[in-house]
């Protein structure tokens, strides 16, 4: 196997040792150069919509069986527990934890408007991997739960396995990909059940480690009509933790894909690739993102899919990338994006406050873990 590349980002963790049963079928890191990627799109062009569904039929397939979830576990009974309403300026932030599979909690937080309305949009937030200080509590990511809620819109952030109030587990276990996957499974079926959320307005956006959380739940789960993947959709770079790579989604014998490939499965859904020039999507707008179009065209809908590309900045989810996706958003999904303008018509979210996790975290005397829940990797893999 090719050689994984060093991990030079502050919001990438580092991969576990496969077993050996597994190396061949794991596309870990750069698993590709650069131009081994680009001749790998070449090589796999698509002239018709019938050849395409072919093959976008066999990479979901890939992916489910991959990640052993050909057949999905039923979720436990025991309904969602939001807590802890806070209102803050023109939205709400609840505490949430959902029992995925029995005796595993997801937790998280429920950003909700408070403006009325017949039915609501919703948007899933994932995160990656970064530090300031973690996960959901990443100034980048409440500032666009924040925003997206003051703009109409009801989010749902949670946490990575291993990342926040989800500590039952490390991160890095053999099959964390496989729960991250049905945590965002449930994820959608918690936000697509609440009250008035119009189940045709239903979006994914995240970073890093959530941009792959995002296009891979776009591949498998048609509900999601809307999704901005965010710095993460190379043609050469596979992801560079086991929550992205650590089981055989890319590759089986003779069968070889990328996370391109895996992106394009949004066709003909709007999708927005958000790219830099600072790491591994730094070619996006030469490479990936006309691939894409190009499958987008087969649906005669290449306007459905676009790219915003800052060459001059780094591998996050700063400013000016929540900028366009907040355009995005406010198109697609019918959104007010004058909720999040100043007197001068430019997007402001400094009256957005940063909460600290201590304010945020889910767990208190009054709404303990529940008693049921697993502790140590083994207990959790011995659910998966």
């Amino acid at each position: 196997m090719r050689t994984i590349l060093t991990l030079v980002f502050c919001t990438i963790c580092i991969l576990p040792l496969p077993s050996l049963a597994q190396v061949n079928e794991l596309c870990q890191g750069a698993y590709f150069t650069e131009q081994e990627g680009e001749d790998f799109l070449k090589s796999y062009s698509y002239s018709t919509r019938g050849e395409w569904e072919m093959r976008a039929s066999l990479i979901k397939e890939r992916i489910l069986e991959g990640l052993e979830l050909k057949d999905l576990p039923p979720a436990p009974l025991s309904p969602p527990v939001i807590h802890g309403k806070r209102v803050m300026e023109g939205y709400s932030i609840e505490k949430v934890f959902i029992q995925t599979l029995p005796g595993i909690y997801m937790t998280g937080n429920l950003y909700r408007p408070l403006k009325q309305s017949k039915s609501y949009a919703a948007v899933l937030a994932p995160h990656g991997h970064g530090q300031n200080p973690t996960g959901r509590f990443m100034e980048q990511t409440q500032k666009r739960c924040a925003a997206l809620a003051r703009m109409g819109a009801i989010v749902f952030a949670w946490d990575m396995v291993g990342h926040g109030d989800s500590q039952q587990c490390d991160h890095k276990i053999a099959k964390v990909a496989k729960l991250q996957t049905i945590n965002s499974i449930r994820a959608l079926d918690f936000l697509s059940s609440l009250p008035y959320v119009d189940r045709t307005r239903l979006a994914i956006t995240g970073e890093s480690g959530g941009g792959t959380q995002t296009f891979i739940l776009t591949a498998i789960d048609p509900r999601i009509r809307v999704s901005v993947p965010c710095v993460m959709v190379s043609s050469y770079f596979f992801g560079g933790c086991a929550c992205e790579s650590g089981m055989p989604i890319h590759k089986k014998g003779e069968y070889q894909t990328n996370n391109v490939q895996i992106a394009a499965l949004a066709a003909p859904r709007p999708m927005l690739l958000i790219s830099d020039g600072g790491d591994w999507t730094r070619h996006t707008a030469r490479l990936e993102y006309p691939y894409i179009r190009q499958i987008y065209s087969l649906y005669n809908q290449p306007g459905q899919v676009s790219n915003v590309h800052l060459p001059d900045e780094k591998h996050d989810y700063g400013p000016n990338k929540r900028e366009a996706m907040y355009r995005f958003m406010a198109k697609e999904l019918r959104l007010d994006l004058k909720a999040i303008l100043n007197s001068k018509g430019k997007i402001d979210e400094s009256n957005i406050p940063v909460l600290s996790p201590k304010e945020l975290s889910v767990y208190n005397d009054q709404f303990p873990q529940p008693g049921n829940a697993r502790q140590g990797d083994d207990a959790v893999l011995e659910v998966l």
